[in-house]
């Protein structure tokens, strides 16, 4: 059974959109591949309105120490990251940031996760 969010995840559409066509319940492989195979007006018509190069319906975040991963739905106010970490993990497992940069720590990324912003100043 697909769960709810993973569906939302594989068919790139809002957890609002799920809610919306009644497919709240998750639904099976079987029914998940027969709905990618005949898709509804409403999935084709939300896969038509994506502009190019607009933000993403979801971000696979990656820890750049130990590799954990999760998707989640971006924030307008995500900058571009240099670095994702877990919150458990130590800066110094990071590599250092240049001579002529400064580093930002960004909290409240995904839900465990330590956005880094090296800026050259």
């Amino acid at each position: 059974m697909i769960s709810k969010r993973d569906l939302a995840q594989r068919l790139d559409i809002t957890l609002e959109m799920i809610t919306r066509h009644g497919l709240d319940d998750g639904m099976s492989e079987a029914a998940f591949a027969a709905l990618e195979q005949d898709p509804p007006p409403w999935l084709i018509q939300s896969r038509a309105n994506r502009k190019k190069g607009a933000r993403p319906i979801w971000s696979t975040l990656t820890c750049n120490v130990c590799g954990y991963s999760e998707s989640a739905r971006p924030k307008k106010w995500w900058p571009e990251f240099t670095y994702l970490t877990c919150r458990t993990h130590a800066p110094q497992d990071l590599p250092a940031p240049e001579s002529d940069q400064h580093r930002t720590e960004i909290e409240g990324v995904g839900s465990r996760f330590i956005g880094i912003v090296d800026v050259t100043v």
